[in-house]
C-alpha cells in the first residue's frame, strides 16, 4: 500500500484526477441533462446529491475492481481494457446523449443521474481502479479531491480539450501508461519473468502509451474519408 508522504502517492492521486476529469466529461453533461427541467431553485441540490450518490456508488465499484484485480489474468484484462479505452478517447465522438431523459422532479433527476454514471462509469472504475495501485485509501482520496474539479471545472476542461488536442493525446497516453504497468505486474505472470529486465515496469507502461497514441491516431485518420478531407477544402476555396 502506498505511503501517504511519498511522491507515489501524489503521483497517483494526480494520475486519479485526471482520470476522473478526462473520463468525466460524459457525466457531466448527463448531469446537465437531467437537471435541465428541474425548477431553478432545485438544479443545484439535484446536481449536489446526484454526484453524492454517483461517486458514492463508483467508490463501492471501484472497491471491487481493487479486488477483482489481485485474481491472475485479470489485470492483463483490465490493461486491455484500458488501451481500449484510451484508443476510444482518440477517436472522434458521437453524440451519445439525446436518450438521457430529463426529470421534472428532484428525486428523479438524482436517479437519472446515478443510474447514467453507473452505466458509463466502467472506463473510470477500471483506469482508478488501475491507478490506485491496490490502495482503497488512494481511490477514496483521489475521488474526494477530484469531485470540486469535475462539478466546477468540467466544462472548462472540455473547452480545453476542443482547443488542445493534446490534452486527449495525453489523456490516451496516461491510460495507455497505466494499462502497460498493469500488465507486467499481474500475479499470473512468473515472478522472475521480467527480473533482468531494467526498470521493466516504467518501458512496460512507455510501450502501452505509445501503442495508444499510435493506434488512437492511426484509426482517426482512417475514420475520416479522403473524399470528405477534399469536399472540406473546396467549400474553404
Amino acid at each position: 500500500m502506498l505511503d501517504i508522504s511519498t511522491a507515489a502517492f501524489w503521483i497517483a492521486v494526480a494520475q486519479i484526477i485526471l482520470i476522473d476529469i478526462l473520463l468525466g466529461g460524459d457525466n457531466a453533461v448527463v448531469i446537465a441533462l437531467a437537471c435541465r427541467k428541474l425548477p431553478d431553485e432545485q438544479r443545484n441540490k439535484g446536481i449536489f446529491w446526484g454526484v453524492v450518490g454517483a461517486i458514492g456508488l463508483r467508490i463501492v465499484l471501484i472497491f471491487f475492481a481493487l479486488q477483482l484485480l489481485a485474481i491472475p489474468w485479470l489485470k492483463i484484462v483490465g490493461a486491455l481494457l484500458l488501451f481500449w479505452i484510451g484508443v476510444k478517447l482518440l477517436l472522434p465522438e458521437d453524440d451519445a446523449h439525446g436518450d438521457v431523459a430529463a426529470s421534472t422532479s428532484l428525486a428523479g433527476a438524482i436517479k437519472t443521474i446515478i443510474v447514467a454514471d453507473a452505466v458509463m462509469s466502467l472506463d473510470n472504475v477500471i483506469a482508478v481502479a488501475g491507478a490506485a495501485n491496490g490502495s482503497m485509501l488512494l481511490v477514496v482520496f483521489g475521488i474526494l479531491v477530484s469531485i470540486p474539479i469535475v462539478v466546477w471545472g468540467s466544462q472548462l476542461v472540455l473547452k480545453l480539450m476542443d482547443r488542445y488536442p493534446i490534452v486527449i493525446t495525453a489523456g490516451g497516453a496516461l491510460l495507455g501508461w497505466i494499462g502497460g504497468g498493469m500488465i507486467v505486474t499481474d500475479p499470473a505472470l512468473p515472478p522472475d519473468l521480467l527480473a533482468g529486465i531494467a526498470y521493466a515496469k516504467t518501458l512496460a507502461a512507455v510501450l502501452g502509451a505509445f501503442l495508444v497514441v499510435a493506434i488512437g491516431k492511426w484509426l482517426a485518420a482512417r475514420a475520416t474519408p479522403p473524399a470528405a478531407i477534399e469536399l472540406t477544402d473546396s467549400s474553404k476555396g
